[in-house]
């Protein structure tokens, strides 16, 4: 998922995106937990004020259509699909009781828990979820996520290009109403993670088909199958979200209201008035958060890292792409903004991932993160030489676009522009831009220049490497927002291969052989500088002390089932 830090020591949960345990664990949710205070406060007084920072409102409310942190924070209260992941980050039941695979892999056949609803009371059977995994693929809907996590789903493809109207009945049959056979075009070990995500959420038909795209509107009227149903959604202002009596586990006891919050600074301030119940520590404000007993640091499975469009100038020339890199100290950064919070890396999977790889080297053959300046000046000026301009002064005007919202990434920005300026003598303008304005322009670019440079971050969806591999860097990708593999560089047809390689190691069966490919493959990706990574995400949250049993975990989603055991203590 397209993450966000909401301060540079962020919180905000979806990814990615919204997570708080042991990395090495995957997760390890007694570690982020909240201890009780008291007793259980009365029940007008279950309320759990937990914002939505850094926008202005949620890009959308709909799960076929997310591909932002803050819109699957959203979006995972109402709906749920088939499978959740836990804590731990693994793969459990939750509209599913149980599933098996045939066909060599290539089958899935889950039966559904008995008696399930709609948070407006009508039965769901195997039909809605067909049906729900059918519109996100539908052409017309022209859903960015459905492309990228449902595709394992045979003929997903031949609906997306509008050569058939529906994959119900061919690679989707409801055999009752409790049963539901998927068949995958090849064996793939991540698919039922892939399920995890919200565009393999079911939503209720009749809903959909009363109100159109608008449905979101009306989600006071019910619609999700989640822990909680929508009471009030007030568009620019905040969503308040109630327990859903229809929902097949544990029931929540709280109400949820999630205020929109521009900037984490002002989310932080109205956390010590009393306002909010969970905010991000911006980094002005991290010793005095350390000192008290409400801080909560969670290690999360999430790479931030600036993007170069190899479609536009002058980030087609790879020795200037590699100057670019190996002029940012990144040990530098991380302590003047980041007091040493977050961890850099040169890494595109993160520590704690299945396949991260210890032995991946930089750029420059080395694992350091401090930056080389002296062969960071030679490949620019090889780079310069090569691709035709006088010296750093003839180069295009660089726009380096990045989320606006937190005074930790402007702090960010300024240190890295001022950094390029001394190595290479290049002049950089940072641009802050609204979160959700720059995730909808990062699938726009692909193909085109439309984005010369950018920050951004990426969550895992689930634990596996393909979620930051495949998923970002094939062919026609919504992810490659850098163009790698689709571009006219000296180097395009061999980037070309390393996406076959990709493509093949996801349907590899020895996951020795398969984690060793994808290992191939990101050094490579590293060697091109495709993503420029700057830092593996820790999140630096304040709860107060009367929240109790609020869980955080490593891909910062709380598992809807989890809201159960939330409550509000005396205070």
């Amino acid at each position: 998922m397209r993450t966000q830090k909401k301060s540079a020591l962020g919180i905000i949960a979806t990814m990615l995106i919204l997570m708080a345990t042991v990395l090495s664990a995957c997760g390890g949710g007694d570690a982020g937990t909240a201890k009780p205070s008291g007793d259980k406060a009365p029940a007008d007084k279950q309320v759990f004020n937990w914002p939505l920072v850094g926008i202005q409102d949620i890009k959308t409310f709909d799960p076929a259509m997310a591909t932002t942190q803050t819109s699957l924070q959203a979006i995972g209260m109402v709906f749920t699909g088939l499978v959740s992941l836990d804590n731990d980050q693994k793969v459990v039941p939750e509209l599913a009781d149980s599933w098996n695979v045939t066909d060599g892999g290539k089958t899935y056949t889950f039966k559904l828990h008995p008696g399930l609803k709609f948070s407006s009371g009508r039965e769901v059977t195997s039909a809605d979820v067909a049906y729900s995994l059918d519109r996100a693929l539908q052409p017309d809907l022209a859903s960015p996520a459905a492309p990228s996590y449902l595709n394992l789903i045979q003929d997903s493809d031949k609906l997306l290009a509008g050569k058939i109207k529906t994959i119900i009945n061919d690679s989707i049959t409801t055999p009752d109403k409790d049963t539901i056979v998927i068949k995958i075009n090849q064996p793939a070990s991540y698919f039922l993670a892939t399920l995890t995500y919200s565009t393999a959420f079911v939503v209720d038909k009749d809903l959909v088909t009363k109100y159109g795209k608008n449905f979101t509107d009306h989600l006071n009227e019910g619609g999700g199958t989640g822990p909680f149903k929508v009471q009030e959604y007030t568009h620019g202002k905040r969503i308040v979200f109630v327990p859903n009596a229809n929902y097949n586990k544990a029931k929540p006891t709280i109400k949820v209201v999630s205020t929109f919050y521009k900037t984490s600074a002002t989310a932080y301030q109205a956390y010590k008035n009393g306002q909010i119940d969970q905010a991000a520590v911006p980094t002005d404000y991290l010793a005095e958060a350390k000192a008290g007993k409400e801080y909560h640091k969670v290690p999360v499975l999430s790479i931030f890292y600036y993007g170069m469009n190899y479609l536009a100038k002058p980030f087609d020339n790879i020795n200037i792409r590699k100057a670019f890199a190996l002029a940012l100290n990144k040990d530098a950064i991380i302590k003047t903004v980041y007091k040493d919070v977050y961890t850099p890396t040169n890494h595109i999977v993160p520590k704690g991932m299945p396949g991260y790889n210890e032995n991946l080297k930089g750029p420059d053959g080395t694992t350091s993160t401090a930056g080389n300046p002296t062969l960071a000046k030679q490949l620019f000026d090889t780079g310069l030489k090569e691709a035709g301009y006088a010296n750093a002064a003839a180069l295009p005007k660089i726009k380096f676009q990045y989320a606006s919202g937190s005074p930790d990434t402007d702090k960010e920005m300024a240190v890295a522009v001022a950094q390029w300026k001394d190595v290479l003598g290049a002049n950089v303008q940072a641009v802050p831009t609204d979160f959700e304005t720059l995730s909808a322009a990062q699938p726009k670019t692909v193909g085109n220049a439309s984005l010369q440079m950018f920050q951004t971050g990426w969550g895992d969806d689930y634990p596996d490497p393909q979620d930051f591999l495949t998923l970002q860097f094939t062919k026609d990708s919504p992810n490659n927002a850098t163009n790698w593999g689709q571009n006219k560089s000296a180097d395009a047809a061999n980037q070309v291969k390393v996406q076959s390689a990709l493509t093949a190691a996801d349907v590899e069966q020895d996951n020795t052989k398969r984690m060793q490919a994808y290992n191939d493959a990101e050094q490579t990706l590293v060697n091109d500088v495709v993503w420029l990574p700057i830092f593996q995400l820790a999140r630096s949250r304040v709860l107060k002390s009367y929240v109790v049993g609020r869980t955080f975990n490593a891909g910062d989603a709380t598992p809807p089932f989890e809201w159960a055991k939330v409550y509000i203590a005396n205070h």
